[in-house]
């Protein structure tokens, strides 16, 4: 964006090199060795842990940590990846607050859970660093499967099915591939382009292919992938950005946080991207959080989340709200806006009340302004260009069991499919248990529609 199109108070480079960079710091630096053995040895290494059920991919969580205890990371790297190829990315960027760490006994008696999440970044890293890859491929089966979307859900089938044998196409829109972990998480939580890292590492199973600026409905269609290859699984994320469909949100820098965040993740200079002085965000998830925290950590002097129903319900974890706050942002609750302001661009946006009534959220007659030069739309995201034919459901494929949708030979997983709940773990699990039916497809074999 040009300097002559900024309003006064959108400008890049509100603060200096250095102090950009000490704001985009890893914000959970690695455990050392040391570190890494007192943490392990806090488990209690449960039987029937409930850090295990608590996991969508289901890692052995007490069968890794007793690894690192005994000295062998690399094998507890192993046992991680088994379960989770990106174990990497996801001991970064999972709610482990929600999810294993939540369910650790040591959080129900003492409030202080093991870290789980630390020690899993320990493992991976560990055998990352050394460039090796764990798995070996399957004697070649001769069949052919395409996959569309090179986020965690694709990455995770095709990595799954090329272990077993099976050749892989990934059709990717970008040219990058990573989907969400390369272009829609904080910066801060995935440093020194380790998204990237992780994919390259992936690869190294062999037998996958990825072709860029591939995108269903534009350069493919369903119809010729299933002419042309024996499989086909869909996970190619959510393409549009919900509106705020209030008066006005057409004005100069009334934008979508997804858009932020990936223009960040992509720039190699920060000082290049413009940041308002009072930037408001509107919603409640994980999204908003990391687009408001930037805006802050980019030099903006006020920022604002404004959710339309309680804190309670914000869908983005607690610890995240509350990294939030202490990065200076402002949390406003039951409150949706209404109207932008502004003279060509936004100067003010203004939000009514809201109550939770029988029939619904209504809005009350109780308005409020703030001021804001720059405004961020994080309410959500929906499906683009689903092929005809596919049966959709809440806007998105309708899935039965591991992912198999209406039509015979296509399955769907990740943020395009029904069901789970947007987290790149998910997706890893979705993308894998597609794989396993997909490959005990074409080997003939029967499995349960519900497994």
């Amino acid at each position: 964006m040009s300097q002559a199109r900024l309003s006064p108070g959108v400008v890049p480079g509100r603060l200096t090199p250095d102090a950009l960079a000490a704001n985009f710091r890893d914000v959970a630096p690695p455990l050392d060795r040391h570190e890494a053995q007192v943490a392990a040895d806090r488990c209690y290494f449960c039987h029937d842990a409930p850090c295990i059920t608590a996991c969508p991919t289901s890692i052995d969580s007490p069968l890794f940590i007793r690894q690192i205890a005994t000295g062998t990371p690399d094998a507890a790297a192993r046992t991680i990846l088994d379960a989770n190829i990106l174990g990497g990315m996801c001991a970064r960027v999972c709610p482990t607050e929600n999810l294993c760490e939540g369910a650790c006994v040591r959080e129900t008696a003492e409030g202080k859970p093991v870290q789980i999440g630390a020690l899993q970044r320990y493992a991976t890293d560990g055998l990352m660093a050394k460039g090796v890859h764990p798995f070996t491929r399957a004697a070649a089966t001769g069949r052919r499967v395409a996959v569309v979307g090179a986020g965690p859900a694709g990455l995770a089938c095709a990595h799954r099915l090329a272990m077993k044998g099976h050749d892989v196409v990934i059709f990717e829109a970008r040219e990058k591939p990573g989907g969400l972990n390369e272009y829609g998480i904080a910066s801060y939580k995935a440093v020194d382009d380790f998204a990237q890292a992780e994919v390259d590492w992936l690869l190294k199973i062999g037998g996958i292919e990825i072709r860029h600026g591939q995108r269903l409905g534009d350069t493919l269609t369903l119809d010729a992938l299933r002419a042309e290859y024996d499989a086909v699984f869909l996970g190619m994320g959510l393409g549009g950005v919900n509106a705020l469909r209030a008066e006005g949100e057409d004005r100069q820098h009334v934008l979508d946080a997804v858009s932020f965040i990936r223009d960040l993740r992509q720039s190699r200079d920060l000082t290049t991207l413009p940041v308002g002085r009072d930037v408001v965000v509107i919603g409640g998830g994980m999204t908003a959080v990391d687009a408001a925290v930037q805006a802050r950590l980019l030099g903006a002097e006020n920022v604002t989340i404004v959710y339309r129903r309680g804190q309670d319900r914000m869908s983005a974890s607690r610890h995240e709200q509350d990294h939030a706050t202490a990065s200076g942002v402002r949390i406003i609750c039951n409150a949706a806006p209404v109207a932008v302001h502004g003279n060509g661009a936004v100067t003010e946006i203004e939000f009514a009340y809201t109550e939770d009534g029988p029939s619904g959220l209504v809005l009350t007659e109780q308005r409020f302004r703030l001021r804001a030069d720059q405004v961020f739309r994080a309410i959500g995201q929906r499906l683009d260009g689903a092929p005809e034919g596919l049966a959709l459901e809440g806007g998105k494929i309708a899935v039965e069991g591991p992912g198999r949708t209406s039509i015979p030979g296509v399955w769907a997983g990740g943020d395009c499919a029904l069901g789970g709940d947007d987290l790149t773990v998910t997706a890893v699990a979705e993308g894998r248990d597609a794989a396993e039916d997909i490959d005990a497809r074409l080997a003939g074999r029967a499995i349960d529609s519900a497994a």
